[in-house]
């Protein structure tokens, strides 16, 4: 478990260090060589070891011998046992791009999916000492949980139609499963997760034309399907103010082919080319 570790001022110990070497450069010029020289060797090679300068957003893990003393997360100038060992470790924010790599989902289709994760370490002693080299931990993780959130979901909802939640169309349900998906296994390793979401989606090459032919056959037919309902309440409308108004009096032959020729002109993918018609309605 962390343990915060708040070291003395390093001022203090700097004045005496500087006072000390002074003193043993004095002792040298004067032929005093051997306490001169031990208080050179003791200000440089035993209290300057002991200096820390930490920055915002850094902190210190420090041991003694093999023993978790604790971590200096405090900023600033400081001084502690010359003996620890000081391994930094950040505190910032860090931004990984996961590679895309090619998975199967849910319907097994292969796709591309590529993700970007943002984290920062929480707890330094996790960090340093349940995991080896934890960016490369982090790394390794992230990938296997995009993997698993691939294999859970259908890349879209046109082979499986009850699917409420797919990679394509739910990104916001998507990506908070993968955070709560890689924060599980980052959690041995004392890893905060900012944020995590797929940058990157779509069917692999060998499957892309195809799946392709078949979103834009599916778009075509809904396309048509809101065209033909829109015309058939423009034809119920145009019938009922020509009874209405009393324009014309049809009978059912004749609204047959008023709706055959209206559905035609509303339905088709090109212009109406109108015929004019000089004699009656029946030549």
């Amino acid at each position: 478990m962390e343990k915060i570790f708040k070291p003395a001022s390093g001022w203090l110990m700097l004045f005496v260090m500087l006072a000390m070497i002074a003193v043993g450069i004095i002792l040298v010029s004067q032929k005093m060589f051997v306490p001169g020289i031990i208080l050179l060797i003791v200000a440089l090679a035993i209290i300057a070891p002991g200096f820390l300068a930490i920055e915002p957003n850094s902190t210190r893990v420090l041991t003694l011998f093999g023993t978790y003393i604790g971590s200096a997360k405090e900023s600033g100038f400081f001084f502690a046992n010359p003996f620890f060992t000081k391994k930094k470790v950040s505190l910032r924010a860090v931004t990984l791009d996961l590679p895309v790599i090619k998975v199967n989902d849910k319907q097994g289709n292969p796709i591309m999916i590529g993700a970007v994760l943002a984290y920062r370490v929480e707890d330094t002693f996790k960090a340093t000492f349940a995991v080896e080299h934890y960016s490369e931990f982090v790394k390794i993780q992230s990938e296997a949980a995009v993997r698993k959130l691939a294999g859970h979901y259908s890349y879209d909802n046109l082979e499986d139609e009850e699917a409420t939640v797919t990679l394509r169309a739910s990104s916001d349900e998507v990506n908070n499963q993968l955070a709560l998906e890689i924060s599980e296994r980052l959690e041995i390793s004392g890893i905060q997760i900012i944020e995590a979401r797929i940058n990157h989606l779509a069917y692999s090459t060998e499957i892309a034309g195809a799946m392709l032919q078949r979103q834009q056959a599916t778009a075509i037919v809904a396309a048509r399907s809101k065209i033909v309902d829109g015309a058939v309440g423009m034809v119920e409308m145009a019938l009922e103010q020509l009874s209405k108004k009393g324009i014309i009096e049809l009978d059912d032959d004749k609204k047959a082919a008023m709706v055959s020729n209206l559905m035609v002109v509303l339905c088709g993918d090109r212009n109406a080319q109108p015929v004019l018609n000089t004699g009656t309605l029946h030549q």
